[in-house]
């Protein structure tokens, strides 16, 4: 029993190291989806400037909400005085949060290009908008 408790302590420290690793990933991963879909809208001619700036305003608080749930994170992963099961109760939660961001920045990209796609529709300038955002393989809207 000694035994078999220490390895699951051993496995839940483990498992805690691996979600934090797995949080800086997502946090890492939303800002390229903004980075590299933000770059594409800007050279697409069916956003007019003040919504280019709405969808920036909007990617940033994504990131910002996000951000800050990594600094939650630091903070907890250094701070002392709470139980290894507290510690990984909150890097649990962290970890589902920010896939919550990550997906909610996925969501809000994809509306967002759909937003050019109809337009495109309507100019038929469908292609010019489909190459513009990556080939089919490359596209997950």
């Amino acid at each position: 029993k000694k035994y078999y408790d220490a390895l699951k302590s051993v496995h839940d420290v483990v498992k805690g190291g691996v979600k934090v690793s797995k949080s800086i990933g997502l946090v890492m991963e939303i800002s390229e989806i903004y980075v590299d879909n933000y770059q594409r809208m800007l050279s697409d001619e069916n956003y007019t400037p003040e919504e280019l700036a709405a969808i920036s305003s909007g990617y940033a608080m994504l990131i910002d909400e996000s951000s800050d749930v990594l600094q939650d994170l630091k903070n907890v992963v250094n701070v002392t005085g709470i139980s290894d099961a507290e510690r990984l109760a909150i890097i649990d939660n962290a970890y589902r949060s920010l896939m919550n961001y990550r997906n909610l920045v996925r969501y809000y990209t994809g509306k967002t290009i759909s937003v050019s796609y109809l337009r495109a529709r309507k100019k038929n300038d469908m292609d010019r908008v489909m190459s513009l955002y990556g080939t089919a393989n490359e596209r997950y809207w």
